[in-house]
């Protein structure tokens, strides 16, 4: 029994620090601060019409991420009570929610941007930028065990707002879940 107690906190310092790690490549810009890099590697509309099918496709991708990560990571183990006092797998299951709302922000906001590409996507989209905004903090109480149902349903709320925007725009959201590659940054 004691010599579990150095490795529980070994494995919940690595954990943390992931999540720190995570959350801090998390924060960085819609397109992942690599602009010089993204331009010459990604070929450019030259059609307004291209620059908007390729907006629609990067928002669906974006938004897809966001609402599959959402839902495996937060959404599905909060309903399978992984978030109660006590449970089994709590801590482990609240890191993952955290490092997940990190990056479905991330991803939400790289598709509100993406939606700026598109007038009628734009339009759809606009309304809900502060219901994204709003996601910031919910991600961090996730990670440090504070997450309620509250925080849960706001997830759930701003996901499906943004899909049904997709939607009404003709760019139909799916959930896509995340590798964990692509979560760790």
């Amino acid at each position: 029994m004691p010599r579990s107690v150095p490795l529980r906190r070994l494995v919940l310092a690595l954990t943390l620090s992931c999540v720190l790690l995570a959350g801090a490549t998390a924060c960085g810009d819609a397109d992942g601060g690599n602009r010089a890099a993204s331009s010459s590697a990604s070929p450019s509309p030259t059609t307004s019409a291209q620059k908007q099918k390729y907006a629609k496709a990067r928002f669906v991708a974006n938004a897809g991420l966001a609402a599959g990560a959402a839902y495996q990571w937060i959404v599905k183990p909060y309903r399978a009570g992984k978030f109660k006092k006590g449970a089994d797998g709590r801590t482990f299951a609240m890191v993952k929610a955290g490092v997940a709302g990190a990056f479905a922000y991330n991803r939400l906001n790289a598709a509100a941007e993406n939606a700026k590409g598109d007038p009628l996507l734009s339009k759809a989209v606009a309304p809900l930028t502060a219901g994204i905004a709003s996601l910031k903090d919910v991600a961090t109480r996730m990670s440090k065990g504070e997450a309620g149902a509250g925080d849960v349903g706001a997830f759930e709320s701003v996901i499906n707002s943004v899909k049904e925007a997709g939607k009404s725009a003709g760019a139909e959201v799916k959930n896509k879940v995340p590798s964990t590659s692509q979560l760790g940054g």
